[in-house]
């Protein structure tokens, strides 16, 4: 799934430290747990480029500080469950070592929040069925698995999308449109709650939902791939809104 333009490489980012320094919001927000406290977010990228915009989502959200981790190896490679209240997953790793697993899980499994956005989606999709099956609910198969064809993609579409749940994760976003990237025939497990659809005829229908995960609020947003996403209003505020939400704000 290449990005056509504004790309960072993954050398690059394989060369940046293993966590880049703490960014904070300009306005703190209140929740109800942990009043007035900024939200404590970790974003974890690799596996695939993407343009410079990303960063941009978070730096416009109030109310949060944030780290970002080039790789799931650094992001996971220790117990991150006292330094972070959410992940935020951009990346697109096919396996994940046993350390890794262990730390991920234990994050989860301690109660704190996840959002799975875009491409993250094809995360363990060969190698994790707990992770696909319960804690995201979802995956994007490259190629043929288990009796089930491979997913697709499509560039540059306008996508309408829409509400169909009500929800703190869509408190103030109405139908919108966004010049995105689609994925179609991805296996959804029928246990999410589906929080927003399009009607677009390369995707599929659900592009966001809640997990079945019951340990912990776990969110995945299929839309994030460019710039005009990255700077859309209502992007902007579904990703704010789902942290707060998995964060228990």
């Amino acid at each position: 799934m290449p990005i056509r333009t504004k790309v960072i490489l993954l050398a690059l980012l394989a060369a940046l430290p293993a966590f880049s320094a703490c960014r904070s919001s300009r306005t703190p927000g209140a929740g109800a747990a942990g009043e007035g406290a900024p939200i404590r977010v970790l974003v974890v990228t690799g596996g695939h480029p993407y343009p410079t915009s990303f960063y941009s989502v978070f730096e416009s959200l109030s109310g949060i500080t944030w780290d970002h981790a080039p790789s799931n190896t650094e992001a996971f490679k220790s117990d991150v469950r006292e330094k972070y209240d959410v992940i935020v997953l951009y990346d697109m790793s096919k396996d994940l070592d046993e350390t890794g697993r262990r730390n991920l899980r234990a994050f989860l499994e301690s109660g704190k929040g996840m959002v799975a956005m875009h491409h993250a989606i094809v995360n363990y999709a060969y190698t994790w069925p707990w992770w696909y099956e319960t804690v995201i609910g979802g995956r994007y198969l490259e190629r043929p698995a288990d009796g089930l064809p491979a997913s697709t993609y499509a560039h540059d579409e306008t996508i309408r999308v829409r509400p169909v749940l009500r929800h703190p994760v869509t408190e103030g976003i109405g139908p919108f449109e966004v010049y995105d990237e689609t994925y179609k025939g991805m296996w959804i497990s029928p246990k999410v709650d589906v929080l927003l659809e399009t009607d677009h005829p390369k995707a599929d229908r659900p592009i966001a939902w809640v997990s079945p995960y019951d340990r912990s609020r776990v969110v995945y947003l299929q839309l994030g791939h460019g710039t005009p996403a990255h700077q859309h209003p209502s992007y902007r505020r579904l990703v704010g809104n789902a942290i707060r939400w998995v964060a228990l704000r």
